[in-house]
């Protein structure tokens, strides 16, 4: 029996889940529950950020801390196979993620980064709902 080849990486990107993650509900209850509303993913905002919150003229994005290079545990891990393409990646959506904010910031809109390690901490959840109720 053979062995099925590993999925090229262009596929293997694609199978990985960009909305509705773990992370992005947790987040998206704790602001539910004090009385934010949001919209979800909008495709007319620059990077389409995964909260918006229109009223407040605030985006959230729930980053992932491997795929955008956070400088915890879990970010600064190195992959141990096809090092160079990773390395590529995670820079190049760091580089990405930098145009995003600085972009919609010229548009008027704050501009919240939780990040996946730390959507748990509800000290920091908390201070993010007391920012966007204060505008």
């Amino acid at each position: 029996m053979s062995v099925p080849s590993p999925l090229p990486h262009s596929r293997l990107m694609r199978s990985v889940g960009r909305k509705d993650t773990a992370p992005e509900i947790a987040v998206r209850r704790h602001l539910h529950a004090a009385g934010l509303r949001y919209r979800l993913h909008v495709k007319t905002l620059p990077g389409t950020p995964d909260i918006v919150l229109p009223r407040r003229r605030s985006v959230v994005f729930v980053h992932g801390c491997f795929w955008h290079g956070h400088r915890c545990p879990h970010g600064s891990i190195k992959s141990k196979t096809n090092s160079d393409y990773w390395e590529k990646k995670i820079a190049d959506n760091k580089r990405r993620d930098a145009k995003k904010r600085r972009d919609l910031r010229r548009l008027g809109w704050f501009v919240e980064t939780v990040w996946e390690c730390r959507v748990h901490e509800i000290g920091l959840v908390n201070k993010l709902v007391r920012r966007l109720l204060a505008r």
